[in-house]
């Protein structure tokens, strides 16, 4: 599949299992939204743990009870079928990955969907800030930090990053372009020096694959929105599903409508 097809071109493409692999770059200029599903019952205390801690999940839209369509960002989509792979946790314990979640679907279900930082790496390659895992045709690097989310009733555990590499003369410009994006992470949450946070080794990611850092780049980490899954595992909930890490939920949103003067 060429990745410049339009959303639902790509959306179909994903429902139809003929594309099950990380989506950076697909579809530019729409929106790309990280996944995450719970019963009914740990929906408020969720949601609460999303406003809580906007840097790594910030709300693009809630679902009604049951619902698996989201009428705000993409309303003809499917969110059982219409992700490239999916991750269910049961009491924290990752227990399968899946490309359809069709059999797993409950009317107890609430869905939300959370910004994504590959929404914002389009205006970056404009600016000639080169990407290194879309250069190396891989899956972005996310590490688990030490730095500790803001609790919300069940909810508790640490935030992941994701990790771009580049020159210092970029440093600055990626800040000022991906500050523009709030509803996407917004700004990078670290600069440099990786033990400050508590990541020990980056060719050692937890999520996604290790990248290329040459001699004298410098690591810039955003909060991520595999952060519930880190979540999930520290709190334990009876059942999460995600996205997996860097297959994401393509939706009808343009990237510039998240961006801000």
């Amino acid at each position: 599949m060429d990745v410049n097809q339009d959303v639902e071109t790509v959306r179909k493409a994903v429902r139809q299992g003929e594309w099950c692999r990380p989506t950076t770059g697909l579809a530019p200029g729409y929106t790309q939204a990280n996944l995450v599903i719970l019963p009914k019952r740990y929906a408020y205390d969720f949601l609460l743990f999303c406003v809580r801690n906007p840097k790594p999940c910030p709300l693009l839209e809630v679902t009604d009870t049951g619902s698996p369509v989201p009428r705000q960002t993409a309303p003809e989509a499917d969110l059982r079928t219409d992700l490239p792979k999916y991750r269910i946790y049961r009491k924290g314990v990752l227990e399968d990955e899946v490309t359809d979640i069709s059999g797993y679907w409950s009317d107890d279900f609430v869905s939300f969907l959370l910004g994504c930082s590959f929404t914002f790496e389009k205006a970056l390659l404009q600016s000639g800030i080169p990407i290194r895992h879309i250069d190396e045709g891989c899956n972005v690097s996310m590490y688990r930090t030490h730095i500790p989310c803001h609790p919300a009733g069940v909810f508790k555990g640490p935030m992941v990053v994701s990790m771009r590499p580049m020159k210092s003369r970029d440093v600055i410009r990626a800040v000022q372009i991906t500050s523009r994006f709030p509803s996407v992470h917004g700004a990078p949450v670290h600069i440099g020096h990786p033990e400050e946070i508590g990541i020990r080794d980056l060719t050692q990611p937890d999520f996604g694959d290790p990248v290329t850092v040459y001699e004298g780049e410098v690591p810039v980490f955003w909060a991520c929105g595999v952060t519930p899954q880190a979540v999930a595992m520290a709190s334990k909930p009876d059942l999460m599903i995600t996205h997996a890490p860097g297959h994401m939920f393509m939706t009808d949103i343009r990237e510039e409508e998240h961006a801000v003067l």
